[in-house]
């Protein structure tokens, strides 16, 4: 029995990922995770300075980069994201759909304004991105959207009401779109990391009450890296999970176990 028949299930080479909210934190990140395994990776971000420091940066390692501008809350300007990526590269065969934002608040306090920016990111700007990027997969014969959860999207947090909501449609969102998709060779799965050192998660790791506190429900007993996150994300864009789609991967150190 020759299962494998010689080949290397987990071989991303060549592949084109785009990386939404890549100028910065786990993004920028899963920017380098794919370029160093020698992919072509679009850096988007609404930041575009930012984006192209994150491409430059890949560039001067000896990968492959470049960077686009996107607003995710607005449909035109994913299309023509999307556009540019297709005329540099040719086609699209992953989506990380990374872009999110947060703001800590009482649920009380919440503004609308507030409200209509977090889940106009969170929700509308996965989904958009999703479905774009999945009209030029299905012409090229499939491919892999790795949509980013959280914590959040399995349990509560203080102050992360609107943040937590939308995390929680990301997952379902993943579970719709993978039965949509699957008829097209698009596997639609989500990777959710725990606690990482980000802009976003700095102040708690900076305060160290809630750094205590954090680390205390975490039985591997300390924050991720981004290289912790590189098995599974690799794994999702490769053929190694072609006969995976509609789940999450949770990359929490034992969190949610507990």
């Amino acid at each position: 029995m020759n299962i494998l028949q010689g080949k290397n299930v987990f071989d991303v080479t060549g592949k084109v990922v785009i990386v939404t909210g890549a100028a910065t934190g786990l993004g920028e990140g899963y920017a380098h995770i794919f370029a160093e395994s020698g992919c072509k990776v679009a850096c988007a971000d609404i930041n575009i300075a930012e984006a192209e420091n994150t491409a430059a940066d890949i560039r001067s390692q000896g990968g492959e980069a470049q960077a686009f501008r996107v607003d995710v809350t607005k449909r035109e300007s994913i299309k023509t994201m999307v556009e540019e990526v297709l005329r540099t590269y040719g086609r699209i065969d992953v989506l990380v759909n990374n872009a999110g934002v947060e703001h800590i608040e009482p649920f009380t306090e919440v503004s609308e304004e507030h409200y209509d920016f977090i889940t106009s990111v969170n929700l509308k700007g996965v989904f958009f991105t999703a479905q774009e990027t999945a009209k030029a997969m299905k012409k090229n014969g499939g491919g892999k959207i790795i949509n980013i959860g959280s914590l959040g999207s399995y349990i509560g947090l203080a102050e992360s009401s609107v943040y937590c909501t939308t995390k929680g449609g990301v997952i379902q969102m993943s579970k719709t779109l993978s039965i949509e998709l699957g008829p097209d060779n698009i596997q639609v799965n989500c990777v959710a990391p725990g606690y990482f050192i980000t802009p976003m998660t700095q102040p708690f790791y900076d305060d160290p009450e809630h750094r205590a506190w954090i680390e205390s429900r975490i039985p591997l007993h300390e924050w991720g890296t981004v290289a912790d996150l590189a098995g599974p994300m690799l794994f999702l864009a490769s053929s190694a999970s072609d006969y995976i789609t509609g789940t999450t991967i949770k990359v929490d150190g034992g969190w949610l176990a507990c």
